[in-house]
């Protein structure tokens, strides 16, 4: 039988500050949820925005980086799969659905004042450290000694 594909990539906003927990073995688990805005014409013409709500949940060490670095409002770029769990209510006995993105990296995004640091990103694939700044994200410093800028000017 043929390998299915599980692949989410979502960029947007986190709705409220993150849950953190420990399990009884220790694992940090991070759970928070993202908005994505999609922008479509409606009936009338009119340019509409349309949000869309995920829950998203962070296992060990991108567990941590989210506690230490992702607030409400974060602007951030994750990778992961979908996963829907079922459970049965306790009170009611009914049988309970919730729809899941479990992040494998993490991209944080925007400036400091903006809740995340600019370029930042964390592969769980990766070693078990913060990834710091991707690729170009900034030009090296000796570019620009003749014009006197420091590495104290860059903004992140």
């Amino acid at each position: 039988m043929a390998k299915g594909v599980n692949k989410v990539m979502l960029l947007g906003n986190v709705g409220k500050d993150p849950e953190i927990r420990t399990t009884a073995g220790g694992m940090t688990v991070a759970s928070f949820s993202l908005a994505t805005a999609d922008r479509a014409k409606d009936a009338q013409g009119n340019w509409a925005d349309k949000t869309e709500w995920h829950n998203l949940v962070c296992f060990q060490r991108t567990a941590e980086i989210v506690r230490d670095y992702v607030k409400k409002g974060s602007q951030i770029f994750v990778e992961g799969k979908i996963q829907t769990r079922s459970w049965d209510d306790k009170t009611s006995g009914e049988k309970k659905y919730k729809t899941e993105i479990l992040v494998n990296e993490l991209s944080l995004l925007g400036g400091r004042g903006e809740g995340g640091s600019s370029g930042g990103g964390y592969e769980k694939s990766s070693s078990s450290s913060y990834a710091g700044s991707r690729a170009s994200a900034a030009a090296p410093a000796n570019d620009y000694a003749d014009q006197g800028i420091t590495d104290e000017d860059i903004p992140f």
